[in-house]
This record gives C-alpha cells, structure tokens and sequence, in this order.
C-alpha cells in the first residue's frame, strides 16, 4: 500500500517541496489532503495535478472559489481554521506533514497525534509552544514525530543506529544569515529587502527574517529539547557560513557524527515522508571540490540578542517558549509591515516576556491564553 499524506499548508515553501518529492515516487505516496490560508490559485492547481480526497481553505472568504474550481472532481472541499483541525482525523491518513508557520500548527498537530497519525514536523513553533504536551501526547499514543527541519533531520539521521549510546551534546549549525558579521549600529541601518536575502536557503518570509535575526536558531534549540529528549545545557549553536553540515552529534564517548550535504529542503522531507527507508533521488550532489573550506565560529549573542532571549525562555521552561513566540511572530509581521525596525524586535520581544504571565506547569487552555495575551502586549508595544 502507498503511504498516505496529508499536506498541512501545501501551497507554502516546505508544502510544494513536499508535493516536488511525492510526485517523483508515485509508487510509494499518495496525498490525500491539502491545505492552505489564501492561495487560491496554487491550492486549485495542486487539487487537480494530485487529486487529493480533501481540500481544505482556511480563509472561508475563499471558500466558494476553490468549491466552484473542484465541483467537477471526487474531491470534498472544506473551509475554515476548524475544518483545517479536524480534517487530519479522517481514516485515510498515514501521515501528517505540518508545514503551517507559527502557532497555527499545534491544534492539527495535536488532533493528528490524537487521532494515532504519525507526524512529520516543519512547523518548529508546535514544539517551542507545548513541546510537553505535543511529546506526551505522541508517547500516549504510540506515534512517531519525524522532523523535517534540516538541522533536526541531520540529529536524527545521526542517531540512527546509536541506541545505547549516551548523547553528550548536539550542535546546531546556523549560516549567520544575511547580517553575520554586522554591528549592531549596522543593523539599525537594515531593511526588509536585505533581511529577506537569505544566502543560502529558499524560505517563507516569516522564516527567512527568523533565520536573520537568529531567532530560527533559538527556536530550533527548544524543539530540540523536545524532539531528542535533551537539557539546555547540552544543545549549542555554531554559525556554520556554508550551509553544508547540517547539524552534529557528540557522544559520551568523545566521538562525533555529523549530517552533510548541499542545502535543499526536499531531502529531509522525503527522509521523513519515506523514513526508514531512504529513497533514491535525483537532487544535486555535494562536490568537496567546490567547497575548499567549511568554517565555524561562534553566534554573536551581544548583536544578535534574539538567540539569548530563546535560551533564557528554554531555561525558565513553563510557557515562557510560548510567550517568547508569540510576541517573535507579532514583531516580525510588524517589521515586514514596515511598522518596527529590525533591531526593535529582540526589544518587543523581551518586553512581553517581562509583562506577561508565567506558568510554570500549562495545559492546552493555558498555552491559547498566553498566546493571545503576548500578542496583545506587543501589539500595544508597537
């Protein structure tokens, strides 16, 4: 039998990534759910090439268009941010990808989990949110969380055949993004067009300007915390400039693993669509000779504070990460509006940390309160 697929957020980066390495194996997948917010014409599109069972929109303005689009066809359309939540407990699932941005994947992913549908991971805010709830949730259910991120992929690659073995401590690696090197004068000089000029990666706007700020890297430490069931103090941030090692493993023993290649997307996801096996491709390969040098230095904490406020929420725990992403999410919506500079947003940022309220042992109720109420207190901030 083919794997099912449902694609959470199908016309995004990661979701049309996702679609390019399904169609190369037709044999071995099958979608059978799309999503996306607003994009109409990419959602149709996709309906008809792969002719999915369910199509959801969550903007229900849109609803009537991409119904009228697929009437034809043995496909049900639904709309709506519920339909969106609940469409991943339907039978004909195998796996869940969650590629949504921000807090709006927890529910689908949770309700994925709830409904024994393995998940494979793009949206690290799920994580950074509930990671308690999301780990516990998948235990219960005897599910399995398969990261799409490439630094995420890369650990779990490494750890492939080391049971038994001790983690002593896992590095993340970063590119240093657009402004590596900058001062912070420097940076209050920045705008929109340079921060989303990634020199490596091909990402969503929200994502690229994380990736600038280094607050990607920050996020991805506390997923994983979560992922690989490790302490603050064993996860460390490298700037890694070429993008090539993808993140490393060392064990107790003193000895390290790492996970290299070129950056592209498709190949953890098809790693996680696929895992345990590792499919066949025909992505670009990775030459030594064009790669004469591979450097590493250490982040810049004092110009890019971002990361320090993600390890200072990892480490108070609770629904600090929570608060920390939401008011991250509201700042950088402001700064691609125009409306905050892009060396305000570590300030919005560790503002509404201080404001707003901590818990230190949250249930579900709790994460949604606390993300509603970071969002207003930077919303009044800025």
């Amino acid at each position: 039998m083919r794997k099912r697929v449902a694609i959470l957020g199908s016309t995004g980066s990661i979701g049309t990534q996702a679609l390019e390495v399904i169609s190369k194996h037709p044999e071995i997948f099958e979608v059978t759910i799309i999503t996306a917010r607003s994009n109409v014409e990419l959602l149709i599109s996709q309906a008809l090439e792969f002719i999915p069972k369910h199509v959801v929109i969550s903007n229900e303005n849109e609803f009537h268009a991409v119904y009228d689009a697929l009437s034809a066809l043995p496909i049900k359309v639904h709309g709506g941010d519920n339909a969106l939540s609940q469409v991943v407990r339907i039978d004909e699932v195998d796996i869940v990808l969650t590629a949504l941005v921000g807090f709006a994947g927890l529910i689908p992913t949770l309700n994925a989990l709830k409904a024994k549908k393995d998940v494979a991971l793009a949206n690290k805010e799920t994580l950074v949110v509930a990671g308690e709830l999301i780990t516990e949730e998948a235990r219960r259910n005897s599910r399995k969380i398969y990261p799409v991120d490439s630094e995420h992929s890369a650990i779990f690659q490494c750890l492939a055949g080391e049971t038994g073995n001790e983690v002593e401590k896992i590095y993340l690696t970063a590119s240093g993004g657009p402004f590596r090197g900058m001062t912070i004068d420097e940076l209050k000089k920045v705008n929109k067009k340079k921060a989303l000029m990634h020199p490596n990666w091909c990402m969503g706007n929200k994502v690229t300007i994380d990736s600038a700020s280094l607050m990607n890297k920050g996020l991805e430490a506390i997923e994983a915390r979560w992922l690989f069931n490790l302490m603050p103090d064993q996860i460390k941030v490298i700037v890694h400039p070429q993008s090539i090692i993808h993140s490393i493993v060392q064990f107790t023993d003193g000895s390290m693993k790492a996970q290299m290649g070129l950056p592209d997307m498709r190949l953890p996801i098809q790693y996680a669509l696929g895992y345990p096996y590792r499919l066949k491709s025909d992505f670009p390969r990775f030459d030594f000779t064009d790669y004469p040098e591979l450097t590493f230095e250490k982040p810049d904490t004092k110009v890019f504070r971002n990361l320090v406020l993600a390890f200072n929420a990892l480490e108070k725990a609770g629904n600090m990460p929570c608060i920390m992403n939401a008011a991250n999410e509201i700042a950088v919506e402001a700064f691609l509006s125009d409306k905050l500079d892009f060396i305000q947003i570590p300030e919005i940022i560790e503002k509404v940390m201080e404001r707003s309220h901590f818990v230190v042992h949250p249930t579900l109720e709790d994460y949604t309160k606390s993300d509603k109420q970071a969002r207003d207190i930077a919303l009044s901030l800025i």
